[in-house]
């Protein structure tokens, strides 16, 4: 049961990093302006009339209207009378962003949900792993450290909120996610009560260990390459997507030179498991995801931006550290497997 609770929340924390990706593609990063409430509501209007000031109607404290392109909060509970009245408002101060598009909004939405529905999947992992204290210790902690980590990557989730999408806390976010998709990754690993068949190789090991470690850098660079993107959005248009990379910064240069480093040194860890035949079948995973990886970013550079490439590309890329990561495990317990043989 746990370790089935285990898969659902990995599985879940996956759907997250897909929805966070089509909130970069769209541009709905603000279409809910506060949190954890939506526009003051826990259900998010639909329509800007809803969002207006209306005479007569009943407001609870914490709801939200746009006044003068401002977003205004209810103090308390009242009534409106049939004009606006300042005294039963105040300023939202955490920033100054107050527009409201119902895709946005309904985008960004959806992927808060799916947040607290993988937290609360994670917290269920961590009730039943107590379970495991009496046996395995860390499997429990480490469970609860990943509630723990949900919880922050939710408070991280809200400073990218309140900082209108801070390039550097929009990067700590993405890596918060990738650190809970390891943990789970590694509870899964030391909660599967099977044989390993991998043979033991140093060097691939330590191979392995630079892969991931590269492929966190490129996931950085890649984060800092869609904020640049971000910004050219703004300053062309949605319709304008062959003036995005028209003159890019360094950092793409370096994020686009960087893939070949990734892309080498996991074909020779290919190259090693074949002939040295060590049994590590995932890597022709790991080789596939980064093809396909490179194919997305080719496409947007060159063909721009084709519908669902971004999220593709940052999708892929997460799943391609899942995968190098569970690889990094297999490896490192084969060499456990020679030291006690």
């Amino acid at each position: 049961m746990y370790r089935k609770s285990v898969k659902i929340s990995l599985i879940l924390v996956y759907l997250v990093i897909v929805a966070g990706a089509v909130v970069r593609m769209t541009g709905s990063g603000m279409g809910c302006p506060d949190w954890p409430k939506c526009f003051g509501y826990y259900i998010p209007p639909t329509e800007v009339s809803e969002l207006e000031f209306q005479a007569n109607r009943e407001y609870e404290k914490g709801q939200v209207i746009i006044v003068d392109e401002t977003l205004k909060v209810a103090v308390s509970n009242f009534t409106s009378a049939e004009n606006y009245y300042e005294e039963n408002w105040e300023t939202y101060t955490k920033h100054d962003y107050a527009i409201f598009n119902p895709t946005h909004t309904w985008v960004e939405y959806i992927n808060r949900l799916a947040g607290a529905l993988a937290g609360f999947a994670v917290l269920i992992m961590a009730v039943l792993s107590f379970k495991k204290w009496k046996k395995r210790k860390r499997i429990t902690l480490l469970s609860w450290l990943s509630v723990f980590l949900m919880g922050f990557q939710a408070w991280l989730g809200a400073t990218v909120v309140y900082s209108v999408l801070s390039p550097v806390r929009i990067t700590i976010h993405m890596v918060m996610a990738l650190v809970i998709v390891a943990i789970l990754l590694y509870l899964l690993f030391i909660s599967e009560e099977k044989k390993l068949a991998h043979e033991p190789n140093k060097t691939f090991r330590n191979l392995m260990v630079l892969a991931v470690v590269l492929t966190l850098i490129q996931v950085i660079f890649g984060t800092q390459v869609r904020q640049f993107v971000d910004e050219q959005v703004k300053i062309f248009g949605y319709n304008a997507k062959d003036m995005w990379l028209e003159n890019p910064n360094l950092t793409f240069y370096i994020h686009r030179s960087f893939s070949i480093l990734v892309l080498l040194v996991n074909l020779v860890l290919w190259w090693k498991n074949r002939k040295l035949q060590l049994k590590f079948g995932k890597i022709n995973w790991v080789l596939l995801f980064i093809f396909l990886e490179i194919l997305t970013g080719i496409a947007m550079y060159n063909f721009e931006f084709p519908f669902t490439s971004q999220p593709l590309h940052l999708v892929i890329a997460a799943v391609l550290f899942g995968f190098q990561f569970y690889l990094l495990l297999e490896s490192f317990a084969a060499g456990r497997k020679l030291k006690t043989s």
